[in-house]
């Protein structure tokens, strides 16, 4: 059986690889200047575009929730002979603006545990957008939110008149004499007479009539956007939430930490339903935990859950209440005579990610990108090699933790492509296509391409599997960048997503959100 293995692959087959993609620079928010130091509260930790690709949302460890919305998408309107007068379609890329912000989650502390809990925001799901509202869940280490943003009109008036009659100057005196005249009249309890003979005095009308009297007027209304939290989702996890993920069926949504998996109805916050838990009666006996997990994107009742020994368990709802028995198994066999003291560690799976049709799932850890087709849980379709050059440098990873960094993962919206960061604020972009040596590295700069590594001019073919042909790309970076500069551990690109119909990146180097374009 071929790697690829897919109806959909067949025809880009015959059309060759797709072409190899230019990135270019497009948008930085929240830029360094040179020597600015960052406070830990700033740094971004989660990055979310929504269905639409017209919204992102950005978390970070502060607590805050950061929306943008596109502002290019009004142009989607012209018609064809203006884009084309304009020569529009070449050149359009998302662009987006700030729209608004708020503070989702607030430090806590757990005083059955005496533990302090976080503000930082560990990942953000848009919900399905309901009468010109915005919907999402937020979370922390404990505790998910479900909030509402939308845009609330404040009214501004126009006053009366009725005190220009006798002019500037007397304007005071005029509002006065009808306030002091309507109390006087409430005072003594004939409100209408003397009211009247209180006013008309006060405005003193010239003779020959009344003039108009201009009542209050709406002259402008501004908008403001409101966020507000329409629920809480607590009390639920024992140890730390690692993932939120909502379901196709737009009322359900799970949430998963080290040892569980709990099935919410975004109605309900006061119960939820687990229906994964690996927890041993011996907590000696522990031996991998929960890592990662997302629904599928169009079957309501399949979802997928890592684990830290590298395996990838999809799971049918329609099976069991409980689904501690997975209905398939992916996990690559270790090379014999290949293992070590990093084996395991290296192995732990930090984000798996569905492709838009669900055919395809995408892994990250720590050395590699693995692509996996669900109708084929012997192994990989195709592994890309993101950290080899690191191998003779764990001892150094694992001293100074940094082997522990959990990098995410991302698809293109057509599947051709992954994405997932690396050190010294990098990213890998990868093409999956038949025949595809496409593997750019590129830097969260003004100038991603400044530190391009060559690609391989051929992917070599893995033999380690005689049922799956496993293509290994990405394996010939070395240690160092083009440049000759070496890699900086402490700068780390671990949040990157892409938007869901076209090749835009938006991806996280510390307090900065990047933004790019091919």
């Amino acid at each position: 059986m071929d790697g690829g293995g897919g109806g959909g692959e067949v025809a880009s087959a015959e059309a060759g690889p797709p072409a190899l993609l230019d990135w270019k620079f497009s948008q930085v928010f929240g830029e360094r200047t040179a020597g600015e130091e960052v406070q830990e509260v700033d740094i971004i930790s989660a990055i979310e575009f929504d269905k639409s690709g017209d919204h992102l949302a950005t978390g970070d460890r502060g607590g805050r929730v950061v929306l943008f919305e596109r502002t290019d998408s009004k142009e989607h309107g012209r018609n064809r002979r203006d884009l084309e007068r304009m020569d529009y379609s070449d050149g359009r890329h998302p662009e987006f603006r700030y729209k608004t912000e708020f503070q989702s989650h607030e430090p806590e502390f757990d005083y059955l545990k005496s533990l302090e809990i976080e503000e930082k925001i560990n990942k953000i799901r848009w919900c399905q957008a309901a009468n010109g509202a915005l919907f999402l869940l937020s979370t922390n280490d404990k505790t998910i939110k479900f909030w509402k943003v939308q845009e609330k009109k404040v009214k501004k008036l126009s006053d009366m008149n009725a005190d220009t009659f006798k002019g500037a100057g007397n304007s005071s005196v005029a509002s006065s004499s009808i306030s002091s005249g309507l109390k006087q009249g409430l005072a003594n309890g004939s409100y209408t007479d003397r009211s009247n003979n209180s006013l008309s005095n006060a405005l003193s009308f010239p003779p020959g009539g009344i003039p108009s009297l201009r009542l209050p007027v709406v002259t402008s209304s501004e908008t403001n956007l409101v966020a507000r939290c329409r629920r809480v989702y607590a009390h639920a996890h024992d140890y730390h939430i690692n993932s939120i993920s909502n379901n196709s069926d737009g009322e359900t949504f799970i949430s998963a930490d080290d040892l569980r998996v709990n099935l919410w109805n975004l109605e309900i916050c006061n119960q939820s339903f687990n229906i994964v838990d690996v927890k041993p009666t011996n907590m000696e006996d522990l031996t991998e935990v929960i890592t990662s997990a997302e629904f599928h994107p169009t079957h309501c009742n399949m979802l997928a859950y890592s684990s830290s020994k590298g395996s990838i368990r999809l799971i049918d709802l329609r099976q069991s209440a409980l689904c501690d028995s997975h209905s398939k198994l992916f996990e690559e066999q270790e090379a014999p005579g290949s293992r070590s003291f990093f084996t395991e560690i290296i192995a732990s799976i930090s984000d798996i990610k569905f492709a838009r049709d669900g055919r395809y799932i995408l892994s990250r850890d720590y050395m590699t990108l693995k692509l996996w087709d669900i109708n084929m849980d012997s192994g990989p379709v195709s592994t890309f090699q993101v950290h080899e050059h690191l191998r003779p440098k764990l001892c150094d990873l694992y001293e100074n933790d940094s082997i522990f960094d959990k990098f995410e993962c991302c698809l293109s919206g057509d599947g051709q492509r992954v994405a997932t960061g690396s050190y010294s604020n990098l990213f890998r972009v990868f093409g999956r296509g038949p025949g595809s040596t496409e593997a750019t590295t590129l830097e969260a700069s003004k100038n991603p391409m400044r530190r391009q590594v060559q690609a391989p001019s051929r992917p070599s073919r893995s033999l380690g599997s005689s049922i799956t042909r496993v293509v290994r790309r990405g394996a010939e970076s070395p240690g160092v960048d083009a440049n000759g500069n070496s890699f900086d551990f402490t700068t780390k690109l671990l949040h990157l997503a892409w938007h869901p119909s076209e090749n835009s990146i938006a991806c996280a180097a510390a307090n900065s959100l990047y933004m790019y374009y091919a």
